[in-house]
């Protein structure tokens, strides 16, 4: 009752910003969103993930007649600058983004510059069903969505690593530096400001930094001081890596290849499930594994947020409650499809549905939940921004 509360409030509130679509009124946008085409503009790097909104197009066209096209991005500020070049030209309607894939800062500078629509999030049929009080899905980065952005995805860092060649992993930042330095080339990671390679910076910052607890705030005068323990470990690390450090992997996927090309025996992934997905699409040898370190491992949820302007907002909400559905956020689960976390609450689901995720075989290479630990909470978004910028002027190839 207390979410309803507060949805109404902030319907009061935005009244005026989607005077022409209500998302409290299912049936009004089930009716408007009939022959609308929806330009979701995701990340198109995974094979698998291109095929799961695939098959979420699918679906939202047999059901409501709506037609999704995946809009495939390198980069999410890509979107963003569209939308934001859309309103300073001022283009209120008939924008070109309907939905975003998003989360972290790319959300935070959305909603600071008044970018989005909604809320909407908690007035989709299956919000009934979200895991609201145990996972992490109304704030974003410490940032609180406010009903702006609709979850549909949980990841947690995980290190995947062949054990042929690898049998006993580094679990921490010292002892990696330790392995690393004895065995040249053998690791690296995504480049930032790819997500991964910027999860990895930070994933090695709450483990050094002296009080993890600062990371919760925006970065202040004391960031110097803060990161430094950081770039100290980088200094010493960057030399031992996969090229001494002069290349770097451009994505997640790049990386498995090179494991799997017996170049590198580990890599950094945001989806526990995606080495036992790799392995069954000959991506990765039957021998690859998952581990997390000793000190537990950064966890988000990925999000789906609409533009003010969006042209199919109505479309685009269908979509949203179409991934929260319990049949594709088991089909989301599922080792050889995805192997993403739910967001969902399994007490909150109906009998049949709760059997089936019960049912659910993780895999060879899966860690359960009790495997994976209690995930540690993402940085404030101007971390992120700034230890970007940092890396790539100290570390950026060409440097």
């Amino acid at each position: 009752m207390k979410h309803l509360t507060a949805l109404a409030a902030a319907l009061t509130l935005s009244a005026p910003a989607m005077a022409d679509t209500d998302p409290t009124n299912w049936q009004s946008v089930v009716e408007e969103a009939r022959g609308q085409t929806v330009y979701w503009n995701a990340w198109g790097g995974s094979t698998t993930t291109n095929d799961f909104i695939a098959w979420i197009g699918e679906k939202v066209a047999a059901d409501y007649g709506v037609t999704l096209e995946h809009v495939k991005l390198t980069d999410t500020a890509d979107a963003v600058a569209r939308v934001t070049a859309e309103k300073a030209a001022g283009q209120e309607t008939d924008g070109a983004v309907d939905m975003i894939w998003i989360n972290g800062a790319n959300f935070a500078a959305m909603k600071d510059a008044g970018l989005l629509f909604g809320p909407f999030a908690e007035a989709l049929p299956n919000w009934q069903y979200v895991d609201v009080d145990g996972k992490t899905v109304t704030t974003d980065f410490t940032v609180p969505t406010d009903g702006y952005e609709s979850p549909w995805a949980m990841a947690q860092v995980v290190f995947i690593h062949d054990s042929a060649t690898l049998p006993q992993p580094p679990k921490s930042a010292e002892a990696l530096l330790e392995w690393s330095a004895a065995n040249p080339g053998r690791f690296t990671f995504p480049q930032p400001p790819d997500f991964l390679g910027t999860t990895f910076l930070k994933q090695m910052l709450i483990e050094l930094v002296e009080d993890p607890a600062v990371l919760q705030q925006p970065v202040g005068d004391d960031y110097a001081e803060v990161t430094a323990p950081l770039w100290q470990w980088l200094s010493e690390l960057t030399p031992t890596l996969w090229r001494e450090g002069r290349a770097y992997p451009q994505t997640g996927p790049r990386q498995l290849q090179l494991i799997n090309d017996g170049e590198i025996d580990m890599a950094i992934s945001f989806s526990p499930g995606e080495a036992t997905a790799a392995i069954a699409n000959d991506q990765l040898p039957e021998t690859a594994r998952t581990f997390v370190l000793d000190n537990g491992t950064l966890g988000n949820a990925s999000f789906v947020a609409i533009p003010f302007n969006a042209s199919a907002k109505a479309g685009a909400m269908i979509v949203a409650n179409m991934l929260l559905s319990p049949e594709a956020q088991l089909r989301a689960q599922t080792p050889d499809i995805l192997g993403y976390g739910t967001v969902l609450d399994m007490d909150a689901l109906p009998e049949a549905d709760r059997a089936a995720f019960d049912a659910l075989e993780l895999g060879v290479a899966t860690l359960t939940p009790a495997q994976l630990g209690q995930a540690l909470p993402e940085p404030h978004p101007s971390w992120m921004r700034q230890i970007e910028a940092d890396w790539s002027e100290r570390y950026g190839v060409g440097n």
